[in-house]
Order: structure tokens, then C-alpha cells, then sequence
């Protein structure tokens, strides 16, 4: 099913504030690793924001993310203060591991053993 207009507009409000929110909570850096929204999704009902982040050389996610969740409370208190003209009422968050970036390294090594694979083959056969 498609986005509608203003799941689109209040998913980009929320992507804007989350960013300025981690970054005056410092939860942009943790364990020695940087965090960051990649996407945030609201049900068509807007009652509920799925928040993606993407943790780059972290070296426990699950922690980390376990860490931010312990912190929603504040998060979503900060949340509430900066957009409460804009919005009825306050989606529920709900913080997910955007684990794409991992599929991207992987897919890259497979095409590089592949190609090197190919190449290694076709200099044996010379």
C-alpha cells in the first residue's frame, strides 16, 4: 500500500527532529560508533512511527539499540515538546535496526569473490 500525503509529511517532520534530538542527547556516537536515522515510517493512522537506524562500527547493535529504547521516554518528551503545534497526538515510537548497510557489504564481497573467481578461472584456462 502506498504512503499517503501526510504519512509522508509527518514522517519527514519526525526524521528532522529525531536527527536534532540524538544529536543534543549524544546518541548519534556510542560504543565507538555512529548512529543514525534512516528512515522513519507512520502508520496511516499516524498513531504509530517506526524509527530505522542504521549503526556504523558499533560493536554490539542490539545493546545500543537497547540503549536508545531505554531512552524513549525522553526521546518522545523532547519529541512532544518541539512538534505539539503540528501534530494531535503523538505517535507511538517504536525503534527497529535498519540492517541494510550489513546487506550491502556482504552483497559486495560476493560479487568481489565471484569476480576474482572468474577472472582466476579464465587465466587458467590461457
Amino acid at each position: 500500500m502506498q504512503e499517503g500525503k501526510r504519512q509522508k509529511q509527518v514522517a519527514g517532520l519526525l526524521y528532522e527532529e529525531f536527527n536534532e534530538i540524538f544529536r543534543r542527547l549524544g546518541l548519534n556516537m556510542m560504543d565507538g560508533g555512529m548512529i543514525s536515522i534512516s528512515s522513519v515510517k507512520v502508520t496511516p493512522d499516524l498513531l504509530e512511527a517506526r524509527i530505522y537506524l542504521s549503526f556504523f562500527q558499533v560493536k554490539d547493535p542490539k545493546l545500543a539499540l537497547g540503549k536508545i529504547e531505554d531512552k524513549s521516554w525522553e526521546i518522545k518528551k523532547e519529541l512532544t515538546a518541539r512538534v505539539k503545534h503540528q501534530l494531535r497526538r503523538m505517535p507511538e515510537l517504536k525503534f527497529f535496526l535498519d540492517d541494510t548497510l550489513d546487506h550491502v557489504f556482504k552483497m559486495e564481497d560476493i560479487f568481489k569473490k565471484l569476480n576474482e573467481e572468474k577472472h582466476g578461472n579464465s587465466d587458467k584456462e590461457n
